[in-house]
């Protein structure tokens, strides 16, 4: 299991050692929204319901099908995405700040055009402020969802985790991160009712990789609860868009909400309370003198 979020290593990756090293306590400390939303195991069904609520723009989809080799190597893309939410998450400011330029960087090429809803011709751009909010939106809100569902406490409430990870916003480019929960979902709504989102065969067949991905087969049965988990936790309307049930036996819906979460709670005993990311950044945090280092 370890191996599949990294790609396929054995054993601790360097850039997570790395987050030991740096001379400042970084954005987000023990005890804050980002750290316990992101070091619990709810990301692993957020992240799932983040690709399939990503799909729906098509100038974010287009970037996807046209410049990366995720049908070739999507374990490869799932740990790049890993590094920088935990460099991010964990790491000194200085770190967080050159991984989202290296990300940045590599976002430089990804750009060129697709036909709207309403069969204009349209440009798109990965560092798009615009298309980085949609990104941003998107992974906020799925981390929330998931968290509040399968998750534990939120230090600071909802807002505080919306209002801490738009830094993260910040570092990519978006201009106007929401601060609280009751804007992010004001922001959503705008995007939901500007008919620029859309769902068309690209779509489809972008839900059906996420559907099916190329799992070892021991793992394809725990993957199949977190994607109905990742349905499940979506919002009816973008389950429509999307076509997507949440599974039922006849007129009865099956326990997906339960057995989402058993199935997380086996990934908690294989991967351990915490992750090489986190020790290594308390490892930091001691050095400096912060207070908070032991706490959680």
């Amino acid at each position: 299991m370890v191996r599949t979020f990294s790609n396929g290593s054995e054993g601790v990756q360097q850039w997570q050692l790395d987050l030991a090293e740096g001379d400042d306590p970084g954005y987000h400390l023990p005890g804050s929204a980002v750290w316990a939303v992101h070091g619990s195991m709810s990301p692993i069904v957020a992240g799932i319901r983040t690709l399939l609520m990503q799909s729906l723009h098509p100038g974010a989809l287009a970037g996807v099908h046209e410049h990366s080799n995720f049908r070739e190597d999507p374990l490869g893309r799932l740990a790049n995405t890993i590094r920088w939410i935990f460099t991010v998450t964990y790491g000194s400011k200085e770190a967080a700040e050159n991984a989202s330029r290296r990300v940045r960087r590599l976002h430089e090429a990804v750009q060129g055009s697709y036909r709207d809803s309403q069969g204009a011709q349209r440009t798109y751009s990965a560092n798009d402020p615009e298309l980085a909010s949609w990104i941003h939106l998107a992974f906020t809100d799925a981390f929330l969802t998931a968290h509040k569902l399968w998750g534990g406490t939120i230090p600071g409430g909802p807002d505080a985790y919306v209002r801490e990870w738009a830094q993260a916003g910040r570092l990519m480019g978006v201009e106007d991160p929401p601060l609280t929960e009751a804007e992010l979902h004001r922001q959503l709504d705008r995007w939901y009712e500007s008919g620029d989102l859309r769902v068309d065969a690209r779509v489809a067949e972008t839900v059906e990789f996420v559907r099916n991905p190329p799992l070892n087969r021991v793992l394809r049965p725990g993957y199949r609860i977190l994607f109905a988990g990742a349905v499940y936790s979506l919002e009816p309307r973008y389950r429509r868009m999307l076509g997507l049930n949440v599974p039922r036996l006849g007129p009865l819906p099956l326990p997906v909400r339960l057995a989402t979460k058993l199935v997380l709670g086996v990934v908690r005993l294989a991967l351990g309370r915490r992750g090489p990311s986190e020790l290594a950044a308390r490892e930091r945090l001691r050095r400096l003198g912060v207070p908070s280092a032991e706490a959680g």
